[in-house]
């Protein structure tokens, strides 16, 4: 599939070993009808690709990085051996694989989790992060790929994800000279530039990538399409610590303080730092899982919290929209307690 990052590091493989299709034919798992098709998936239970399939002997390879080494072994005679002598190259490939790939869905996904995260914020953040960590492990060298003179696994594994991230991340505000950082952008535009199999692959995958953008990918896609619009609140300030409030619990997602209007003996409101579109409990969506959660479990613990007058339970409250009462829109849950509330509420 062209837009796969993962299969077109293994076409850079049989691009610079120059191996014919009568060696290695690459298919799209359409031809078995789709990666969730029976057919496939009694080839890679995964439901995932790409696999390599050998002929002959039955056999079935899934994962990009294990079909990379067995073509680097089976065609070892062949082109380049993807393998200098450089431990480098191993521990690219390998930070790639376990802090990009793992939340590189981030970019293109509807919806989370990204691996562990649950915020597509944090997750762009994350993968940020690591491009710099495995910048920092770039040497300064006279050759055009990451190792110097001779191709790796490193260059072939990195640089299908790098066209991925120089067209996607300034979608979400991060600017073009930031996406990447200096030394990945220099190799990056080396190889392509200098480098046919590279370049190939590049065109293949902002093929793919064009497909995207013309079916309007990212139209409906949190922090690219779509972000918050509403005005700031006068929780913004007192988050900023513009104007002061009497603050029960904080950490980096909430914050929780006070009602200056208590409705209760014991009356506190629990509110996210970063709104992140959260204007009121019917703007919430699969993007806000991990904080609504977050906030619950603070609401709970402030409910057992007998020092703010809190007794035996406690009534959690979300006013929603103008029937619902709500007078700020930011979204925030009302702790209330101290005394026995009655029911139905006004």
């Amino acid at each position: 599939v062209p837009v796969s990052n993962n299969g077109a590091r293994c076409r850079l493989i049989v691009y610079k070993k120059e191996l014919s299709e009568e060696e290695v034919k690459i298919v799209s798992p359409a031809s078995l009808g789709g990666l969730k098709d029976p057919q496939y998936l009694a080839l890679n239970p995964q439901g995932k690709m790409p696999l390599l399939t050998v002929q002959g002997n039955g056999m079935n390879i899934p994962e990009s990085d294990t079909i990379c080494r067995y073509l680097c072994f089976r065609y070892s005679n062949v082109g380049p051996s993807f393998l200098p002598d450089n431990v480098k190259s191993n521990l690219i490939a390998r930070l790639h694989d376990m802090y990009l790939t793992t939340i590189q869905g981030c970019m293109y996904k509807a919806s989370p989790p990204f691996g562990i995260f649950g915020s597509r914020k944090d997750a762009l953040a994350e993968y940020q992060k690591q491009l710099q960590v495995i910048d920092d492990v770039i040497d300064d060298n006279d050759g055009i790929y990451l190792c110097g003179e001779e191709v790796s696994l490193a260059d072939a594994t990195l640089f299908p994800s790098i066209v991925f991230a120089r067209h996607i991340l300034p979608k979400f505000g991060i600017p073009e000279d930031q996406a990447i950082p200096s030394k990945i952008a220099k190799w990056f535009d080396a190889v392509k530039e200098k480098d046919d199999a590279f370049a190939k692959v590049y065109e293949e995958l902002q093929g793919g990538l064009q497909t995207w953008e013309s079916n309007n990918r990212w139209d409906s896609i949190w922090l690219a399409g779509l972000g918050d619009e509403e005005a700031p609140t006068i929780f913004d300030k007192i988050i900023a610590g513009e104007i002061p409030a009497f603050v029960v619990k904080e950490d980096s997602n909430l914050m929780a303080f006070k009602d200056i209007n208590p409705a209760a003996p014991a009356h506190v409101l629990v509110i996210p730092k970063d709104r992140n579109g959260l204007s009121s409990i019917r703007k919430s969506s699969s993007e806000h899982v991990e904080i609504l959660g977050k906030l619950l479990v603070a609401a709970g613990e402030i409910a057992n919290d007998k020092s703010l007058g809190f007794g035996d339970g406690a009534r959690i409250v979300i006013n929603d929209g103008k029937d619902g009462g709500q007078e700020v829109p930011h979204l925030h849950l009302h702790v209330l307690g101290g005394r026995a509330l009655q029911w139905p509420p006004g």
